[in-house]
């Protein structure tokens, strides 16, 4: 038998085999087809009206303002091979992100890492000789940064042999340290140690926690590598380009169709958090056990506005960039994460409807920006994030249309998955970035047999990327072959 008859034959023998998928996130519905494409029957039920977890796109504020509910740009999307044949219209930016200053220039990374390096004067050189080799390779890179369990121990050798030199090795030694310690040792300008801080907060942690220094450089290597794009329409175009993926390979989408009780099948993959998956089962004890020590990190309040014109930046140069970096100098953006909630907080601001003209009426404009709070905090932040924008664009309050406030609570109500507002899924530090959510070798399966856990709280954790559901779904295959 040659080896496609082979496959025909193998995937004739599962088609006889069920398989429910919990959860329509990114995770959820790339595990479903990585199931549907071998042979299963899935089935994936959805609790709410609408697929997508966080790739959902509602009018949030006025009719025809539509924004992102949750996720907004997409590097990690980008660069994933889970959406790399999708049907997506992606949108770059001519900046993938700006981070102005209260009395220079604002800095911003463009594709041309030499062009990004002379926005830095002085660091110029340094920026170059660490980003540089990551982002020249960067296919290379991306297994051991963003990669999925169990890690391979040959993975970091065959890197650094594709790398190669000694500025590969200190690239990806610094990525396991902290973003202060980053730039306390490489950068001596205010701009460089400035793009470090705001880069390394998406991490959603202290600066100075690892690996706060990793998330930097993955983003600005991603942002040299793969840019940092947008989906024309929002993120649900996103989440609508898997399902109609997932229905090519036979599989079926139920919404408004809640699980109460985990369902039985061949196979059972779980998008949903810890907590969740407490409540749809009981586990061994040892693993339940695991399970009530999974810790979250801190929440977000998120905003979203309705415009009657675009953002007055008072620098210009930040118009050319989708995602904005509101904060200032690394003392006061470390300040912030070390205290969410802070009346000077630091803000991750997104500008998609200057490029795409689906997100608003004619001639008006949409934005979104969120800043981290403690972990189910009711604190309303309101007036703090606003504050921190008319900082660098002032008049920017007399443009909004209307607002959007979700706080914590509101958005785990709309994503059971977003615990206490957490975006990431568990807290992403050195002890839960590959141990989640249990420090165990294989850490999608669960104590039950056949069933999975395949959302954020697994390798390699928050982000739309759909990894931890192709390697959950794929630990599932094999298990299922052995069976």
């Amino acid at each position: 038998m040659d080896s496609a008859s082979a496959s025909r034959a193998s995937a004739r023998s599962l088609a006889s085999h069920k398989a429910i998928v919990v959860g329509s996130g990114p995770n959820g519905l790339a595990a479903a087809i990585t199931l549907a494409r071998a042979g299963l029957d899935v089935v994936v039920h959805e609790a709410a009206e609408r697929i997508g977890g966080g790739m959902r796109t509602e009018e949030l504020t006025l009719p025809g303002f539509r924004h992102d509910v949750c996720s907004a740009i997409h590097p990690l999307a980008r660069s994933s091979a889970v959406f790399r044949e999708l049907d997506v219209d992606w949108i770059e930016s001519p900046a993938a992100v700006a981070h102005p200053l209260d009395d220079e220039d604002a800095v911003l990374v463009v594709r041309s890492l030499g062009e990004t390096a002379s926005e830095l004067g002085a660091d110029a050189g340094a920026y170059g000789s660490l980003v540089g080799p990551l982002a020249a390779r960067w296919r290379a890179v991306e297994p051991m940064l963003l990669a999925a369990a169990p890690v391979d121990p040959r993975l970091p050798l065959r890197v650094l042999r594709e790398l190669g030199g000694t500025a590969s090795l200190r690239a990806l030694r610094a990525a396991l340290s902290t973003a202060v310690g980053l730039a306390d040792r490489s950068f001596s300008t205010r701009r460089a140690r400035a793009l470090v801080a705001g880069s390394a907060a998406h991490s959603m942690l202290p600066l100075e926690r690892r690996p706060s220094a990793g998330v930097a450089l993955a983003l600005l290597t991603m942002g040299h590598a793969v840019g940092w794009p947008f989906p024309r329409g929002g993120s649900q175009a996103l989440a609508d380009a898997l399902a109609a993926r997932l229905r090519d390979h036979g599989g079926e989408i139920r919404v408004s169709s809640p699980v109460e009780k985990l369902p039985q099948a061949d196979v059972v993959l779980c998008d949903v958090s810890p907590r969740e998956l407490l409540r749809l089962a009981s586990f061994a004890p040892r693993y339940e056990a695991a399970l009530h020590r999974y810790r979250h990190g801190p929440g977000a309040f998120k905003l979203d506005w309705a415009l009657t014109a675009p953002v007055p930046w008072r620098d210009e140069r930040c118009a050319r960039a989708a995602t904005v970096h509101l904060g200032g100098s690394i003392e006061e953006i470390a300040a912030s994460e070390r205290a969410p909630g802070s009346s000077s907080p630091f803000v991750l601001f997104a500008q998609p409807s200057l490029w795409d003209d689906t997100r608003a009426p004619a001639g008006q404009h949409t934005a979104w920006a969120y800043c981290h709070v403690p972990n189910g905090s009711d604190t309303d932040m309101t007036d703090a994030i606003e504050s921190q924008v008319e900082r660098f664009a002032p008049g920017f309050r007399e443009r909004i249309l209307a607002r959007s406030a979700l706080g914590p609570a509101q958005l785990e109500a709309r994503n059971r998955n977003l615990v206490g507002g957490d975006i990431n899924g568990g807290l992403m530090d050195l002890r839960q970035l590959y141990a989640r959510p249990v420090a165990k070798l294989v850490p999608y399966r669960t104590s039950r047999p056949g069933v999975y856990l395949c959302s954020a709280s697994t390798p390699p954790g928050g982000g739309v990327h759909g990894r931890c559901g192709v390697a959950a779904a794929n630990v599932a295959l094999r298990d299922l072959a052995k069976r």
